[in-house]
């Protein structure tokens, strides 16, 4: 029993898109051309939708008959809504003078951007190095890392994501590594949360530890007041560089400006990516102290990024820093993080014993269900009520929950009546797929036996 059969009933009971020739061309040119697994998947899960039109909170199908609240906003790349109209203006303007510029040479928005991002974060003085997404930061920062220390050992967390490219990948989990190979060596993981664990892991050949603020695709956890401020000094007792990823937690989503600075702590690297895009032009960014620029002092081009800093990408990230950063944008953060939290606190009276509660941090939010079922049912369910929601793919029973930051109080009303009738469809689905599942696991286990 798989999801898209134990969901057929359902979908009979909606009105389904039909598609059109338009629609149906460009699916086909997806599948032949860019990934038919994709497409497949899509068309077993009787999601019909090909992005059109798309607007503030909103994402329009293709043919204009159906759009859905972006209640995922890819991870953080939409904080500030589809198409922003002071980004988009903002770089329309750049257009009128510059270009992507050329990474050798000193650059008038490089230089400001970087600056904007020091000051932002207070304490130390910082430099930055800026790439195009997030894994080339984070491969950046486990580069100079390593280059500043002299040391190789990477410490990560268990079920947290850094990205696919080299160093990233490798401190990542196993399941998104092993399809390609050997990894670089020196990467170590550890449970989140054992503060004695981080204690044993550390020593004298560990360059770096790196987490997460809040990591995402393992369900949002919020840590501990005193886990990061503890890790923090552990590694500052071993001269071990602390990498943050603040990709998702960054730029206002935590109702701080960057989600580290809820735990007083001063990290060595921060990594930022997604929403510095504005959800219009790509570019990431890796902050760093200010001590760590002697690894590139011998040679200043040892590390170089085409795209990296472009000047169009610059002035568009100034802008969504300056957005980000406003004292009025963050308490419009922190109060509809309260708003979204009484409504959602009234669903888990609702329903008990399957929502069981909700991790929160401003608009940092993971909703925990039951069982591990329910996180891809509600992606499902919630699609058919015009919500964009994704579960954690690290712990299925977590449904992310990350609405655009320029959302408004008089969409929740919508959003929660949606949500619950969403939740409603999966209490009835969610048996049905956790029976299939232990039919095809017991069918699996007889016949193993048979084989013995």
């Amino acid at each position: 029993m798989t999801l898209e059969t134990c969901t057929s009933e359902h979908n009979k009971e909606k009105n389904m898109i039909i598609n059109s020739s338009e629609k149906r061309k460009y699916i086909e040119l997806f599948s032949k051309n860019v990934s038919k697994g994709k497409v497949d998947f899509y068309k077993k899960n009787n999601i019909n939708f090909v992005m059109g039109k798309r607007e503030g909170p909103w994402l329009y199908d293709i043919d204009g008959k159906k759009k859905v609240y972006n209640l995922h906003s890819n991870g953080g790349v939409f904080n500030l809504g589809h198409r922003n109209k002071q980004i988009i203006d903002t770089l329309k303007e750049a257009l009128d003078s510059v270009d992507i510029g050329n990474h050798h040479l000193i650059s008038k928005g490089r230089a400001q951007l970087a600056e904007k991002l020091s000051l932002s974060m207070g304490k130390d003085p910082r430099f930055t190095v800026f790439g195009v997404g997030g894994g080339e930061a984070i491969d950046l920062a486990i580069k100079t890392a390593r280059a500043y220390t002299g040391r190789d050992e990477i410490i990560s967390i268990l079920g947290g994501y850094h990205g696919h490219t080299g160093f990233a990948l490798a401190a990542g989990d196993k399941q998104y590594k092993e399809p390609f190979g050997s990894m670089a060596p020196g990467f170590k993981q550890i449970p989140l949360g054992d503060i004695n664990a981080v204690k044993s892991a550390i020593t004298n050949k560990t360059a770096a530890f790196i987490i997460e603020t809040i990591p995402a695709t393992l369900g949002m956890p919020i840590p501990d007041q005193n886990y990061l401020k503890e890790i923090e000094a552990i590694c500052m007792q071993s001269n071990t560089m602390l990498i943050m990823d603040e990709v998702q937690t960054g730029l206002g989503r935590t109702g701080k400006v960057w989600g580290y600075q809820h735990y007083d702590i001063n990290p060595d690297i921060v990594v930022i990516g997604k929403g510095l895009s504005g959800g219009i032009y790509p570019i990431s960014a890796t902050v760093m102290k200010k001590e760590l620029e002697k690894v590139f002092k011998k040679d200043p081009f040892i590390h170089i990024s085409t795209y990296g800093g472009s000047e169009l990408g610059c002035i568009t990230a100034s802008k969504v820093l300056e957005i980000s950063s406003d004292p009025q944008f963050l308490e419009h953060v922190n109060l509809m993080s309260k708003e979204i939290r009484d409504g959602l606190e009234q669903l888990i009276k609702k329903y008990p014993k399957y929502f069981i509660k909700v991790r929160q941090l401003g608009l940092m939010i993971g909703l925990e269900f039951s069982t591990e079922f329910f996180g891809p049912v509600i992606t499902k369910t919630a699609f058919s009520n015009d919500l964009l929601l994704v579960y954690a793919n690290n712990d299925t029973r977590i449904v992310q929950f990350l609405p655009p930051l320029i959302m408004e109080k008089s969409d929740i009303p919508f959003i929660m009546s949606s949500l619950e009738k969403a939740i409603k469809q999966a209490i009835k689905l969610e048996p049905l797929l956790r029976k299939g599942y232990n039919a095809k696991k017991s069918l699996k286990g007889l016949l193993g036996k048979g084989k013995d």
